[in-house]
């Protein structure tokens, strides 16, 4: 591949081709095949994430991609929100619908009608359900594959609660499993962020988001969760019985982890020159066995490469590349691939009783006695993750700055982009003004404060864009 990520919209758009990740020829504007390499993975994380979730209570269901519009309508702050993007079903066959339904954006409004009729008293409380789904918008701005586009792939979880303690419990909840997985297994570093009041999802009382960095030092946000107080509870009637028999409005929280677009900051954030790199646990293909032969010593090599692949495959996810291709030929294709053990082996290694493996991260080659080879892979699997978070990290905090003019703040985001923190007037709606100003010198965007942060501005500070006060500190980044 050989194209620096420093050309990142260049290298990104290469890999997404030459790996075999989606196809692009699909005639629909926005819409894209998600091929097998990238499926491969993507179900991987899907496993890890529904795992977490479960181990926390939350259950699996299935709800209907279709919505009445009635029900879209019911939260007014909501639809306003979401009919610019909603896809609409008039017609079924030959028939006109009596109503439009929409082809879901999200599913709040899918789900609460039916959580009025599941939920009574203080036993059916907290209800936990989530649904790995399609969801539909119709995104206007320039489509990416993985990063934006009309179709995408995501977990949703729709929380309720009989208290406000509870509920905002889970939003933290959700934060914990957001660094427990797409940090810590995914190695993918980002910042939690409270949305400012005029960013926050539809019918939200608050929002927050985890976001990252992609090579080209624009922010994509990852998973958000929503506090959603009582707004949907209300106008649903998702009610329950307390001890003294008064009926009360549920508290309710929502969670978007979008696992397409998280994949799109995975091979971002570790790919290389060479094309992708993918932490141990969700390589498609995490040991390809090389064989090196002659036509004299050929079936007996691949008779011991065969040997090697039954004592592995029940442990990873083991190819041979038997092909007629050429030993170095294989080595670029699997590395582009980003697969990331190779095992080579040939007449030298079988007398020898010796493996020589080779990792994709470090492309370091060491000889393993055969029958150390399963630990060792297992040793190196973890070697990867290691390596691949302390990179991530390191190139991610070089990439978090501090501004208190809009003269250095667009210098910063010209030069370097990521996130920069400055003193703002305030989050709430009052400071919108101020958020279009920065966009309008800058091209950057607010995307909140740190949450839990305890830093405010001394007296001295001014907001950077209105000159009053400044009462917090916000986060700028130009973004996806």
């Amino acid at each position: 591949m050989n194209i620096p990520k420093s050309n990142f919209s260049e290298w990104y758009n290469t890999i997404v081709k030459d790996a075999e990740l989606c196809d692009l020829r699909y005639n629909l504007k926005g819409f894209v095949v998600f091929m097998p390499w990238s499926v491969l993975t993507m179900e991987r994380m899907y496993s890890i994430y529904e795992q977490a979730l479960q181990s926390r209570g939350h259950l699996p269901s299935w709800f209907p991609s279709l919505i009445p519009e009635q029900n879209l309508t019911a939260e007014s702050e909501h639809i306003e929100g979401f009919v610019p993007e909603v896809f609409w079903v008039t017609e079924a066959g030959k028939n006109k619908l009596e109503e439009r339904y929409a082809m879901r954006p999200t599913s709040e409004t899918a789900m609460y009608p039916l959580y009025s009729l599941w939920i009574s008293g203080l036993k059916d409380l907290p209800l936990k359900i989530y649904q790995r789904a399609q969801v539909w918008r119709y995104e206007t701005k320039a489509t990416k594959p993985f990063i934006r586009s009309r179709e995408f792939y995501w977990i949703e979880a729709h929380n309720v609660f009989a208290t406000e303690k509870d509920a905002m419990n889970q939003v933290k909840e959700d934060m914990e499993i957001a660094e427990e997985i797409i940090h810590k297994r995914f190695g993918i570093p980002f910042l939690f962020f409270k949305r400012p009041q005029w960013d926050k999802f539809a019918g939200a009382v608050n929002t927050y988001a985890a976001d990252t960095l992609l090579p080209d030092g624009k922010a994509l946000q990852l998973p958000s969760t929503h506090m959603l107080g009582q707004n949907f509870s209300k106008p649903f009637n998702i009610k329950y019985m307390d001890e003294t028999g008064e009926s009360k409005y549920g508290w309710q929280t929502c969670y978007g982890p979008c696992i397409s677009r998280i994949y799109a900051s995975l091979i971002s954030t570790h790919g290389d020159e060479k094309g992708l790199v993918f932490p141990f646990e969700l390589a498609p293909v995490q040991v390809v066995i090389i064989p090196i032969y002659k036509d004299n010593n050929k079936k007996k090599v691949l008779e011991k490469c065969e040997q090697i692949y039954n004592k592995l495959k029940n442990n990873f996810s083991v190819k041979i590349d038997d092909s007629e291709n050429t030993p170095g030929f294989k080595y670029h294709y699997w590395e582009m691939k980003g697969v990331p053990i190779r095992l080579e082996i040939g007449e030298r290694e079988i007398d020898s009783n010796s493996i020589v493996l080779v990792t994709r991260i470090s492309q370091k080659k060491s000889k393993v006695p055969e029958n150390n080879i399963l630990d060792e892979i297992k040793k190196e699997g973890k070697t990867i993750l290691e390596t691949i978070i302390s990179n991530a990290d390191s190139i991610f905090n070089s990439l978090i700055f501090s501004s208190i003019s809009m003269d250095s703040l667009k210098k910063i985001l010209d030069e370097k982009g990521g996130f920069v923190r400055v003193p703002f007037c305030t989050d709430t709606i009052d400071g919108e003004k101020c958020a279009e100003d920065v966009k309008n010198k800058t091209h950057g965007n607010v995307r909140g404060s740190l949450f839990n942060s305890k830093e405010v501005p001394n007296s001295s500070e001014k907001c950077i864009s209105c000159g009053k006060s400044a009462k917090i500190y916000l986060y700028i980044a130009r973004q996806y």
